[in-house]
């Protein structure tokens, strides 16, 4: 029985864009931007801030070498941030009628720039905040692993009192589908173009007794 259901934020609830990001930090004097970001970002300070290895301050000094001309912490986290596009205030809408129904959760391999700067914000479209959403949120810099790891499922479990066998969970990414399938939970995968909330009627259509 479904009881819980587990959204990855970028791809799934949150349009992104990596081009736009590597345009701004191209702008802005970055040299290599698109090797800086690797294909998904995880690799080198990118990654070392996703995971929590390093916070924001850290971040900031170690990639401002990186341009051609001196750059504020300001200018940086604006270029990283164009990586976002939005949220649609539809799967806003939907996020709070499925939570009359299930446990709403969020798991993100994420960053304090991008989480409490422009997420926070797209979250407040409707007048409410991130938290009024969700029942629970696992971010990756502050649970210190990194999705597909196996520990970032088990600890998501752990943090959310949830069981996975009742969890369904949405990630735009295959691997991680397969991780989350290899920890117990549910999984599905959101591809390009696709809604979580046509995924979920699909699945539950496929699935009866779930």
């Amino acid at each position: 029985m479904i009881k819980n259901l587990l959204f990855d934020l970028g791809g799934v609830i949150m349009d992104l864009d990596r081009d736009r990001c590597v345009k701004a930090f191209s702008e802005l004097g970055m040299k290599d931007a698109d090797d800086f970001l690797g294909v998904y970002g995880q690799k080198g300070d990118f990654l070392a801030l996703e995971r929590g290895d390093i916070d924001a301050d850290e971040f900031h000094s170690r990639v401002r070498p990186l341009f051609d001309h001196p750059v504020t912490d300001q200018e940086i986290d604006r270029a990283f941030n164009r990586f976002l596009i939005g949220i649609p205030v539809e799967r806003l809408r939907e996020l709070r009628e499925l939570r009359k129904r299930y446990g709403i959760y969020l798991l993100s391999n994420t960053n304090p720039i991008m989480m409490n700067g422009f997420i926070a914000e797209e979250f407040r479209k409707e007048g409410l905040e991130m938290k009024d959403y969700f029942d629970g949120i696992v971010a990756s810099y502050e649970a210190r692993c990194y999705k597909p790891d196996r520990e970032i499922f088990d600890y998501t479990a752990s943090h959310c009192h949830i069981r996975p066998e009742e969890t369904l969970f949405f990630d735009d990414s295959q691997a991680n589908v397969e991780a989350g399938r290899k920890a117990g939970y549910h999984a599905v995968c959101v591809e390009p173009g696709r809604e979580f909330a046509d995924i979920l009627s699909r699945w539950l259509a496929e699935n009866p007794d779930a």
